[in-house]
């Protein structure tokens, strides 16, 4: 189920069973018995081996499991061995994990248990149900919590370290409008701590500005909204993807429901230079490939028409602002609609630097 699914089903009434729901490590804090009881519980396969968990090289008490190809670890390890709180909402229905930017919640309906981190869904990734316990890929701590492992599949050990992170504050503002027919919650980063101030002034107006706009697009519908058309909600959320090496680069959504058959999210990505506040395009990061265009072109063309929901149309990027960075990786997006159906969801497409880049060749070198 996609971003924009997950939230239509949630907006017109998911049944939500109530369960004391067991994680692995123990039960739920106190307060939080009255836990949501997860999608159908899946037993472990005899295709299923246990993960001797360990953090910056010490072997912890929990375990996690390699299953369908992917590592997947308790959300007991995050709160007893990497010290992300663990509490549960009984008006949600959703469990969070950890706080200020690295808030992540699991929301547990009869469909699936959805990730969000800051009010952004992680469409790529679900929370899984094992025998009663809930577990999370771990690539989504590598991919937006800061972290990263050093994974033997001929041990079954996964070493878990904090990554190298740039010496910036990053905080969470808010858009909040609690109206019962047309609630707007929007969330957005703002950064402190840059050396060069008129840089992060910089940033932070591009992105504030990019919610504000969205804000008052909603509040232009709500007032044009009929007493008897159904509510309205309109929603927004980020994650940051990388902050190292003096690169900054996160992904945002605005979502909006206007009564349709359906909402519509649009998203946006930011990558920036924190020497100068320099928005960065595709161009900046591949300048030693001189033919990056028709070599990235030419693999997304691929990739793009091999999708089962393909529309037509695609002749190469027409931006290059639609992209973000991941671990020496290039993520390339699309909109909805925009070359395939609906349901597609956002298309987008990993690419290893060095898939793009001269050998010896690093995205980063020039803008240091």
């Amino acid at each position: 189920m996609n971003n924009i699914k997950k939230k239509q089903a949630r907006r017109i009434g998911v049944g939500i069973m109530a369960a004391g729901l067991l994680l692995s490590g123990g039960l739920l804090p106190a307060g939080t018995s009255q836990a949501a009881a997860a999608t159908a519980t899946s037993p472990v396969k005899a295709s299923d081996s246990q993960v001797v968990l360990k953090v910056n090289g010490r072997i912890t008490q929990q375990t996690g499991i390699v299953s369908e190809g992917k590592v997947w670890v308790p959300v007991t390890f995050l709160r007893d061995s990497l010290g992300m709180p663990l509490s549960y909402d009984k008006l949600e229905k959703a469990y969070t994990n950890g706080k200020g930017t690295s808030k992540v919640k699991l929301t547990v309906t009869d469909y699936e248990t959805s990730i969000s981190v800051n009010n952004f869904y992680i469409n790529e990734y679900q929370a899984k149900n094992i025998n009663n316990r809930i577990f999370v890929p771990f690539e989504l701590l590598s991919d937006f919590l800061g972290y990263k492992g050093d994974w033997s599949a001929a041990t079954g050990r996964l070493n878990i370290i904090s990554k190298p992170q740039n010496t910036i504050i990053i905080t969470t503002e808010s858009i909040v409008k609690d109206r019962k027919d047309a609630p707007i919650k929007l969330d957005y980063p703002q950064f402190s701590g840059l050396a060069n101030a008129n840089a992060q002034q910089t940033i932070n107006d591009t992105i504030k500005q990019t919610f504000t706009k969205f804000a008052m697009e909603a509040e232009k519908e709500i007032a044009n909204k009929s007493a008897d058309e159904r509510p309205y909600e309109f929603d927004g959320g980020y994650v940051i993807t990388y902050n190292e090496d003096g690169i900054l680069s996160l992904i945002t959504n605005q979502y909006s429901y206007l009564g349709g058959a359906h909402g519509m999210t649009y998203r946006n990505a930011f990558t920036f230079s924190l020497k100068d506040g320099k928005r960065l395009l595709i161009g900046d990061l591949l300048k030693a490939n001189p033919n990056y265009k028709k070599d990235l072109n030419t693999k997304l063309s691929k990739l793009i028409k091999a999708e089962g929901g393909y529309l037509g149309g695609f002749n190469g990027l027409n931006t290059e602002k639609n992209y973000y960075v991941k671990d020496g990786k290039l993520v390339v997006f699309f909109q909805l609609y925009e070359y395939t159906a609906y349901a597609s969801g956002f298309p987008q497409y990993e690419f290893a630097f060095k898939e793009l880049l001269p050998d010896g060749s690093s995205p980063f070198a020039a803008l240091k």
